[in-house]
């Protein structure tokens, strides 16, 4: 890792491009944890509550390490999270959808769509030669391979019935359209992949992407709702994330997530981790 650039070194336009592309790491990340987090006690087995509850854990240390390298650029914890509007959220729509109730199919696909999703990201963000961006990669990578496994594992496992597989491919069909929106651009898109802070571009990613899902999917009976040369943006929802336009669920979901802070009164607030992952 060496002649690594600190985000201070950055000039102007690429410290902007670089705090566009950590805002999205760092707001996919917290969502998604804490929509793993409405699983603990309540999925299928022990084994899988207990992994649920550390995959939550690990997506909100991996959201710790961006926020915290946002705060190199001067942000606070309050700016970032607890006073943010939900308008200035970067996630993609895919993690603050709520799931199927009940449907634990719901939550293994989405949790598969989206590790191979990020596992892709951090080999692009790897490249950056930005210390910030490179240095938690290898740690990050390492429990996310954890999460892939499991995903995949509970995939395999639903798909062994004809009731699982079906509603494995209905958790398909409703999250594939919203799992794209981690490929939409949003702000600085051009920026990001000018200065070098992401080694491929949005569109090779998402071709990437839909190869190893289509592939995997495929092999156990489950089709991606996308034909062979169809465009991409024709399956995308109204409402993608990346430009601040979010579902009618996000706005519920941040209330519930700012809902103790606000009624502390704003004061001073701990870590969302006392370490980072």
């Amino acid at each position: 890792m060496a002649d690594l650039r600190p985000l201070a070194d950055l000039d102007g336009a690429e410290r902007a491009a670089a705090e566009a592309l950590l805002r999205r790491l760092a707001d996919d990340e917290f969502v998604l944890a804490e929509r793993y987090a409405e699983w603990q006690v309540v999925a299928p087995t022990l084994e899988s509550d207990l992994a649920v509850s550390n995959v939550a854990q690990d997506e909100l240390g991996h959201a710790r390490v961006w926020f915290d390298a946002l705060g190199e650029l001067g942000y606070t914890e309050q700016e970032l999270v607890w006073e943010r509007d939900p308008g200035d959220f970067r996630h993609g729509t895919l993690v603050e959808l709520p799931f199927a109730e009940g449907d634990w199919a719901d939550a293994v696909v989405r949790g598969y769509l989206y590790d191979v999703g990020e596992d892709l990201r951090l080999d692009a963000v790897a490249e950056s030669g930005v210390r910030e961006l490179v240095e938690p990669v290898e740690k990050i990578r390492g429990e996310e391979s954890y999460h892939l496994d499991h995903a995949q594992t509970w995939i395999e496992r639903l798909c062994a019935d004809e009731d699982g597989r079906e509603r494995v491919q209905a958790a398909t069909d409703r999250l594939v359209p919203h799992a794209l929106t981690l490929w939409e651009p949003g702000e600085r898109a051009a920026a990001i992949r000018e200065h070098g802070l992401r080694g491929q571009s949005l569109a090779a990613m998402r071709r990437q992407w839909l190869d190893t899902v289509g592939s995997f999917l495929e092999g156990h009976g489950v089709t991606v709702p996308l034909d062979p040369g169809d465009d991409p943006a024709e399956l995308l929802p109204d409402a993608v994330g990346r430009d601040g336009i979010h579902t009618d669920h996000w706005p519920r979901l941040h209330d519930e997530l700012t809902e103790t802070y606000r009624e502390l009164g704003r004061d001073d607030v701990r870590r969302l981790r006392g370490e980072s992952a």
